[in-house]
């Protein structure tokens, strides 16, 4: 397999560009065996970066996470997320603590911000920073939050010392290229790319699969391919199977050059004028 690719954070540490979503995982039991397994596997192939939530199952995704990386903690690099709801003072710093009970951790790698709520950003920043000293996060960072709301959270005091911006970006939404990615690019915060095949529904595509056959490559791998083009940009994708883990991973022996980026930008055009930030 090709040797894993790495992204530099702000602060200089580098994480794999290819991580493993948990989305949707560990809430079926039936599945578990299997979604364990896939897990376990992609650290095995260096897929060391496990993303997950407080959101995804109330906590199951986290207990899962958590029993797959049992024994291997220190091999791991840990995203998790708080709810905007729990996003307080106080409320971040209990959040994070069930967090790490599930998880069966002392500390968690980058914590984020889910997406925007009502909670000023000032006490967000406030308990991550509390949980920074305290080494129960090492880094921290947001997700879904658009350009207007980075700037906002910059503007409060160490809210420029964040470590990602965690986005849907695929070839299907490309949106963020308009404004938010060259803002975050030229800061040197990567981002997290979060449904990089679109919940598999860009597999389906005929101009995407029409490239594949042409390169050699599946289609989720050109998918793949294409985000791992950037320096800046971690995939995260979600899958619950071994046999898909494997396939993902293999975009990683597929490296993009200038031709087959310039067709990708005839199938699927950058913005042409921005657009709202989509999430999903």
């Amino acid at each position: 397999m090709e040797s894993m690719r790495t992204v530099v954070l702000p602060g200089g540490e580098r994480v794999p560009a290819f991580g493993l979503g948990t989305w949707c995982l560990g809430e079926d039991p039936a599945l578990r065996a299997e979604e364990l397994a896939t897990l376990r596997l992609g650290l095995d192939l260096g897929a060391t970066l496990i993303d997950t939530a407080e959101m995804y199952g109330e906590g199951a995704s986290e207990q899962l996470v958590g029993e797959a990386i049992r024994g291997r903690r220190d091999e791991v690099f840990l995203v998790s997320k708080v709810y905007p709801h729990n996003a307080t003072r106080a409320g971040a710093v209990s959040a994070c603590e069930r967090s790490l009970c599930r998880l069966g951790t002392d500390r968690i790698d980058l914590y984020l911000l889910h997406w925007r709520g009502s909670v000023p950003f000032a006490e967000t920043l406030a308990a991550f920073e509390a949980l920074q000293r305290a080494g129960k996060i090492r880094h921290f960072g947001v997700s879904n939050l658009d350009l207007a709301d980075m700037q906002a959270w910059c503007r409060v005091a160490g809210g420029a010392a964040l470590a990602t911006n965690q986005l849907l970006y695929n070839l299907a939404r490309r949106g963020i290229e308009w404004d938010l990615l060259p803002w975050l690019s030229q800061r040197r915060v990567p981002v997290m790319a979060y449904s990089p095949i679109e919940q598999a529904r860009l597999l389906a595509d005929p101009k995407l699969a029409g490239f594949a056959r042409r390169h050699g490559m599946t289609p989720a791998q050109a998918a793949l391919a294409w985000l791992l083009a950037r320096e800046d940009v971690i995939v995260i994708p979600r899958t619950a199977r071994r046999e898909r883990l494997r396939e993902n991973i293999g975009a990683l022996a597929h490296r993009l050059d200038a031709a087959q980026l310039a067709e990708l930008d005839g199938l699927f055009p950058p913005p042409a004028a921005p657009r709202p930030l989509e999430m999903l």
